[in-house]
């Protein structure tokens, strides 16, 4: 068994160092996956650190991070793998013509499905890795619901089965993480062989926190104005609310441009690095003016 972390304390201090601050329900989940070797969903809305606590897990363990890009169309061929069907078209062609046709079909079969001709993609490669390995599956809500099938196997035994070469099973079973953004329900199968944790926004205090740590040269005032502006932001009907790492770019954004006080005028200047639509952009410049009318 892999240790990754020796306890919840010990995963929120590693993680601190690795540039991610955690709450306690996050330390304490991240500790549970490692420690009973179980696959975690984070779910939560876009923005809220999902996708960056598989990374900040990598950096703090020293594993290699295996991401694998979940769209609309993923199939076995993308996720899993797939044969080198050129390499295996031209082995047959520099085949054909030696001995008898049966014998050299039959000697060429055996031959073109070898370990030369497998091209690995995510999901086996994390498996075969002997090093410490976060398998990361992003978003795994914005596929048909026919890949969560393939997904199954690698959840519930950490292998996964080449029909032509047999079970691949993990000699070393990667820290695995798998993202929602519960645009669609996932599959009691895939819940049922996971931890689960919820990340939302976190609360004025936190984002201070997290904001003043990546952007270490931002004045305290300056920083208060910006999470107080943010919180402010998400709290209106808006087709995209900003995320963490909007606030992280929007604070680097006021010390390239030197600026001191976060008044309306610089909100209203600079909204487009936080709010991505213009009807987010108006409705904002209206109801913070209504606010601090």
């Amino acid at each position: 068994m892999t240790t990754w972390f020796s306890s919840p304390a010990d995963a929120a201090t590693r993680l601190r160092e690795a540039g991610y601050l955690t709450d306690d329900a996050t330390a304490l989940t991240a500790y549970l996956a490692g420690a009973l070797e179980k696959p975690l969903l984070v779910e939560g809305p876009a923005g809220v650190g999902k996708t960056e606590l598989a990374k900040a897990v990598a950096r703090a363990t020293g594993a290699e991070l295996v991401r694998l890009q979940c769209y609309e169309g993923l199939d076995e061929a993308r996720a899993l793998y797939e044969w080198n069907y050129k390499k295996q078209l031209l082995r047959i062609q520099a085949s054909s013509g030696q001995g008898s046709r049966q014998d050299s079909w039959s000697e060429t079969h055996d031959d073109i499905f070898t370990e030369e001709f497998l091209l690995t993609r995510p999901l086996l490669s994390a498996i075969r890795r002997e090093e410490p390995t976060v398998l990361l599956v992003d978003e795994v809500d914005k596929t048909d619901i026919e890949v969560e099938g393939l997904l199954l196997e690698v959840l519930s035994d950490f292998q996964v089965t080449i029909p032509e070469l047999g079970t691949v099973t993990a000699t070393r079973r990667p820290f695995v993480v798998l993202t929602s953004n519960a645009s669609r329900e996932l599959s009691e199968a895939v819940k049922r062989r996971c931890l689960f944790l919820h990340l939302d926004y976190p609360d004025a205090e936190r984002e201070r926190a997290i904001v003043t740590s990546q952007v270490p040269g931002l004045d305290d005032k300056v920083a208060a104005q910006l999470v107080d502006v943010v919180v402010r932001l998400r709290e209106l009907e808006l087709k995209k609310a900003p995320s963490i790492a909007e606030s992280v770019d929007w604070a680097r954004t006021l010390i390239a441009l030197q600026i001191g006080d976060l008044d309306e005028a610089t909100v209203a200047r600079t909204l487009g690095v936080v709010l991505k639509h213009a009807s987010d952009q108006r409705r904002a410049v209206k109801e913070l003016k209504l606010a601090t009318a």
